[in-house]
């Protein structure tokens, strides 16, 4: 058993920051890239960013230079911080992990349940 749970999201005001965090628990041997995405409702679930193991970083433009995100390999953790918020930002937000668990072969991708961000003009 895998879970992902999200934290940090929540009510803002334009111009201001949220740090998201996301921790991964269970039966996991490795974890290959961690990523956060975000989705409207009735929309499609959007890429925002995404860390490798290594720690390279890969942006979405819409997010380039204002948001960051980093990781925890100890603890199995990706957080994202997000400055300079916009009402266009308003999403649920989702974090992802490609990772190997005991059992399964091969790497498979697994999401958190969501965080609301709601950025106010």
């Amino acid at each position: 058993q895998v879970q992902l749970v999200e934290s940090g999201g929540g009510l803002v005001q334009a111009g201001g920051s949220l740090r998201l965090s996301c921790a991964a628990s269970g039966s996991i041997i490795s974890i290959n890239a961690m990523g956060w995405y975000r989705q409207a409702p009735g929309k499609q679930r959007e890429w925002v960013a995404t860390i490798t193991r290594a720690g390279s970083t890969h942006y979405a433009d819409s997010v380039k230079g204002r948001f960051t995100i980093s990781r925890d390999n100890a603890d199995n953790t990706v957080y994202l911080q997000m400055t300079s918020l916009k009402p266009e930002d308003t999403f649920v937000y989702y974090c992802n992990a490609d990772l190997l668990r005991v059992g399964v072969s091969g790497s498979r991708s697994y999401w958190g349940q969501g965080t609301q961000v709601t950025v106010s003009s």
